[in-house]
């Protein structure tokens, strides 16, 4: 094989060692670097929050995420999770997504089942007024079932 540089040269024998590698110019100083800080220096620095490299597992975070399942079966429960893992994750400060949207998602079913139980209790109410209105009170066979009646007099 040939040099590209120069196509008139012979490649080396085999087994010679090869020519050194030309230098152009004189080669930078070594940078140089500070001492390192003595040892146990940084020992009671909090771990980095936001992003950084974490020491260990971020507080709140599992529990945020325990907060999150539970906020579709059991609201309540959700929400009050979701707040203290919101809490103890701030006060690491960390952020804590899980929790965050457990408290969003809590809050939203507490408000859709309380207008639903609303809605259900009104239409029972509603039903009961209207068999009273139809039937008055005392016991009446309705579809074959016997039923009591207590209507409130008018």
């Amino acid at each position: 094989m040939t040099d590209p540089q120069n196509p008139q040269s012979s490649p080396p024998p085999y087994g010679a060692t090869p020519p050194p590698a030309p230098s152009y110019g004189s080669t930078p100083p070594a940078p140089s670097y500070d001492s390192a800080p003595p040892a146990g220096s940084y020992s009671s620095a909090p771990p980095a929050p936001y992003g950084g490299q974490a020491q260990g597992p971020i507080p709140g975070k599992t529990m945020g995420i325990i907060a999150l399942i539970l906020a579709f079966f059991v609201q309540l429960v959700g929400l009050i999770l979701g707040i203290i893992a919101l809490v103890q994750s701030k006060k690491a400060g960390y952020k804590n997504t899980p929790a965050v949207w457990a408290i969003i998602i809590s809050s939203v079913l507490m408000v859709v089942g309380i207008i639903i139980a609303i809605a259900l209790i009104s239409g029972a109410i509603a039903a009961g007024a209207e068999l009273c209105a139809q039937y008055g009170t005392g016991t009446h066979e309705i579809n074959g079932v016997e039923v009591t009646l207590n209507c409130p007099s008018n």
